[in-house]
């Protein structure tokens, strides 16, 4: 029943000009801040992917079930459009050749969270696009590894080879040595 009534609520949302305003400047923000987080801070892109988002939302509204939260729903689609935006840049990447491998100088001590921060997200916008997307998926996400792949659209054994691989990757661009080193 509520279900029922939460689904019926959002088509009356997207049927009223007004009620749409007055909710797309409620719930943007939030998918805005879910999208920009997973980006390294991208805002161009985090726009972009929240302007996507709320598109496939409106084309896909008949598959809001009411059963959630609307921003959940929104969310769970703005994943899909950051693994969309991911497979693009691998791709991009891949046909261009342009793997930019960066060295990351780190000066011991005296380190803040907000440096740790800015650290952290050079070192993953150092890693190839793939590498970024489950490490992302997975620590900030929190999804378990049968969930990223079916976001990927690999196999658990692939995905798991994928986040070791990931994982390597990462503490070589945060300056840490990895297993192999």
């Amino acid at each position: 029943m509520v279900a029922e009534s939460q689904k019926a609520g959002l088509e009356a949302v997207l049927a009223d000009e007004e009620a749409f305003s007055h909710w797309y400047e409620r719930s943007a923000p939030r998918v805005y801040a879910y999208v920009f987080n997973r980006c390294g801070g991208a805002a161009a892109v985090a726009e972009e992917l929240t302007q996507q988002t709320f598109e496939e939302a409106l084309r896909r509204r008949g598959g809001y079930d009411g059963r959630g939260d609307v921003v959940a729903w929104l969310c769970g689609i703005a994943r899909h459009k950051l693994a969309d935006h991911y497979r693009r840049l691998e791709r991009e990447q891949r046909r261009h050749r342009q793997l930019v491998v960066r060295d990351l100088t780190i000066a011991e001590g005296g380190w803040g969270a907000a440096d740790t921060r800015l650290v952290v997200d050079a070192a993953l916008r150092a890693l190839p696009p793939q590498h970024r997307l489950v490490l992302l998926l997975r620590y900030m996400d929190r999804q378990g590894v049968p969930e990223i792949a079916r976001t990927i659209g690999r196999s658990v054994d692939a995905t798991e080879s994928l986040l070791a691989r990931a994982r390597r990757s990462f503490a070589r661009a945060y300056g840490e040595p990895s297993d192999d080193d």
